[in-house]
């Protein structure tokens, strides 16, 4: 019989090798109960150790976001469909806080407010994720506004000029053009990016809360239209979504476009409209019981919008000096500002373009409000030569309106006043702007030196607007240097105003008006001497009297 021996290292290296490759599949796992449900909120027991904000995972994938921890149960935001949730099942605790996927793949693109695609172009390639609750950059990291934003709409451009990383609030009542504002500053931002200059491309973000979907369609239709949706994301949270998709939706905006400012790219947000994610919020805070407060809105909805909004920055040039640009837009009721909401904002933002619906009603369009429409940090980031012909715009305006006012009960005027009048009336008219059709800023250039200085007086109120357009044609086709001039150089030097001026002067000569007559009367030529008859004219005085 064989001697049986014993091999100690072979015995070590077998349970060596048992150890290292041992992998136990058991796993720890909070799980609640659903004590009750719906209207897009939840109660949950027996998670006591969940965080604030912590993803909660409910049956079918459903996700919750944990809003209230209460000593007996937790309450939570159901996000996406709430209706197959019920008493009774199982929640588990995810461990993570709600963050969303980010990266270049997103241009393009149409998500939700997870970041999921809903535009049936398949999976998006990310390259990381971005958690929602950020602190903003602080101070020191930040550097003051100086690149211009241009919007392609003069009446802004020239009054209340908005630069790189600063938050311009759009404010005014339902139908008074402002969603159509902000897609038209998007369109404008085409020309950068054909030019595939980093420093010169703007990448957009439109964030559509609580919209209708026909209307989300219908400005998708207008970007692809104008070849503006390669380098714009449009994350939607439409009408029909639960409150909690409403809620987030401009956090998940706010992620995607922080990755590419700390990425030292510019990027411009627009939160199409933050009213109503304010209406969703407090919903959500009502429905878990919170204390409600002014107007039923809970006591942090100030702290909702500004940590949003103070997250829009231009970053110093140790950062990459990327920025993002926010434009928030708030919904008014009868042209209310001093609304709960619309405050908050407003003392939020740098400034505010407000929209008047009687001017829109009017025909006035974009209705700006110049009295109260303001922009308190964009001044430092205007084009020096816009800044140098429009300085006098906004002063020139509100004479206008004031004494429009009055002389609807004055029944004579004098000739100033009348001239003052009758400029007004065609500024205003030379700042109407049809929609998706944004304007170069050296034409906007051209167009206000020409409205200032009373070069469109002489023309009649009804045919300025063709005037102007067909004038910048015009300029196009035979002054393309003095165009490109103002371009490249951002100046607006006194012989290129001259030359301006010349140009202006030979093209009244060709213009008709509506009516069929020249603007300018054909110099008649002076006659030669010789062919002028010469006549003796006696005149026969009377007598004088005696």
């Amino acid at each position: 019989m064989a001697e049986l021996t014993i091999s100690s290292d072979e015995i070590r290296s077998a349970i060596e090798n048992y150890v290292s490759s041992y992998a136990p599949d058991v796993s720890r796992e909070e799980v609640g109960i659903v004590v009750d449900a719906g209207d897009g909120i939840a109660h949950v027991e027996g998670l006591p150790s969940a965080m604030a904000n912590e993803l909660l995972e409910f049956p079918g994938g459903v996700l919750g976001v944990a809003l209230n921890l209460d000593a007996r149960s937790i309450g939570a935001a159901i996000l996406g469909d709430f209706e197959s949730i019920e008493e009774g099942q199982q929640v588990k605790r995810t461990g993570q806080v709600l963050s969303v996927p980010v990266g270049d793949g997103y241009l393009g693109r149409v998500v939700n407010p997870l970041g999921q695609a809903i535009d049936g172009l398949g999976d998006i390639e990310t390259s990381d994720r971005r958690a929602l609750e950020l602190k903003a950059a602080s101070v020191v990291e930040r550097q003051p506004v100086s690149e211009p934003l241009q919007t392609g709409i003069t009446a802004i451009d020239a009054m209340t000029p908005i630069g790189r990383g600063q938050r311009q609030l759009i404010i005014g009542d339902r139908k008074t053009g402002k969603t159509a504002v902000a897609v038209d500053t998007i369109i404008n931002q085409k020309a950068n990016w054909e030019t595939g200059d980093p420093k010169k491309q703007v990448r957009c973000i439109y964030v559509a809360v609580g919209q209708k979907g026909s209307t989300i369609a219908a400005v998708k239709k207008s970007l692809e239209d104008a070849g503006a949706l390669e380098y714009t994301t449009i994350v939607a949270a439409p009408a029909s979504d639960s409150a909690g998709f409403k809620w987030i939706a401009p956090y998940t905006g706010s992620a995607i476009g922080q990755h590419w400012m700390y990425e030292g790219k510019h990027v411009l947000i627009v939160f199409d409209d933050l009213t109503k994610q304010a209406d969703a919020y407090r919903a959500i805070s009502l429905l878990l019981r919170r204390p409600p407060g002014r107007e039923a809105f809970p006591g942090d909805v100030f702290y909702l919008h500004s940590r949003l909004l103070e997250r829009c920055a231009k970053l110093s040039d140790e950062l990459g000096a990327g920025s993002l640009t926010g434009l928030p837009i708030i919904e008014t009721k009868a042209n209310d500002v001093s609304a709960y909401i619309p405050t908050n904002v407003i003392s939020i933002t740098d400034g505010q373009c407000f929209f008047q619906s009687d001017l829109f009603n009017a025909g006035q369009r974009p209705a700006i409000d110049v009295g109260i429409s303001v922009s308190r940090v964009g001044g430092a980031a205007q084009v020096k030569a816009m800044k140098d012909v429009a300085g006098s715009l906004r002063i020139d305006l509100s004479q206008y309106r004031e004494l429009e006012a009055f002389a609807a009960f004055a029944s004579d005027l004098d000739d100033a006043s009348k001239a003052q009048l009758e400029r007004g009336a065609r500024l205003y008219e030379v700042l109407k702007q049809p929609q998706y059709s944004p304007i170069p800023v050296e034409e906007q250039v051209l167009t206000v030196y020409l409205g200032t200085n009373g070069h469109y007086d002489s023309v009649p109120t009804e045919d300025v607007r063709r005037f102007n357009h067909e004038f910048i044609d015009s300029a196009r086709r035979k002054h393309a240097d003095l165009i490109k001039g103002i371009r490249e150089s951002g100046k607006f030097p006194q012989e290129t105003r001259e030359a301006v001026v010349d140009a202006v002067n030979e093209f009244k000569k060709e213009f008709t008006t509506s009516e069929g007559k020249a603007l300018v009367e054909a110099d008649a030529d002076a006659m030669d001497a010789d062919k002028v008859g010469h006549e003796t004219v006696k005149v026969n005085k009377p007598a004088p009297k005696k």
